[in-house]
């Protein structure tokens, strides 16, 4: 799908061709595409260099796919079993050297989550975030620990026809634009 959007000032290609799609082809990606994806989480910047981020992942046709496909909503297998990986996002709530609650490491991972993102267009790849799934069930299946918080899941995969999507989805999938500066940056003082 060729991308229409027209920015207000100017920015990288890159992050005006990020969208997050549904329609997903079901084809393949090598582990070896998915690793470059956390490599550019990797370097993602953080408080203290923290790096409060991490990520459990699977692989369509592994044996680790079903317990994370298993983990979301209906509505999101619907789309979602296209996909190339599942990666499930987490962050450690307190700092590592000190034991301290970070207030910032949902933050830092949001930022490491979008270099994924980011770095999935460079390669050709598409990803979709998504809350809908079991976030309890997730954080046990997946032996999460206390003092970790389940964050996100991401689609990852190649772009594929929106005809293959359910009816009431094909819709939906549309390049969106965005709310204009004026609505969110402010001057001195924040205005609502």
């Amino acid at each position: 799908m060729k991308n229409q959007r027209k920015t207000s000032y100017p920015v990288a290609d890159v992050i005006v061709n990020r969208w997050s799609p549904r329609a997903l082809s079901g084809e393949a990606i090598s582990k070896q595409e998915l690793m470059s994806l956390f490599e550019a989480a990797r370097w993602a910047p953080s408080s203290y260099n923290n790096q409060p981020w991490y990520f459990v992942y699977a692989l369509r046709d592994t044996p680790q796919w079903a317990t994370l496909f298993d983990l979301l909503v209906a509505f999101n297998q619907s789309w979602a079993k296209n996909a190339a990986a599942l990666v499930l996002i987490v962050s450690k709530d307190d700092f590592h050297k000190t034991g301290k609650p970070s207030r910032t490491s949902a933050f830092d991972t949001g930022a490491a989550w979008e270099n994924m993102a980011i770095q999935a267009v460079s390669q050709g790849l598409v990803t979709h975030g998504m809350e809908g799934f079991d976030y309890d069930k997730a954080k046990k299946v997946l032996n999460i620990p206390d003092g970790y918080t389940v964050q996100a899941m991401v689609a990852v995969g190649k772009l594929g026809q929106k005809n293959l999507l359910p009816p009431e989805l094909q819709e939906k999938e549309v390049v969106t634009d965005r709310k204009p500066l004026n609505e969110f940056v402010f001057e001195g003082s924040f205005s609502s």
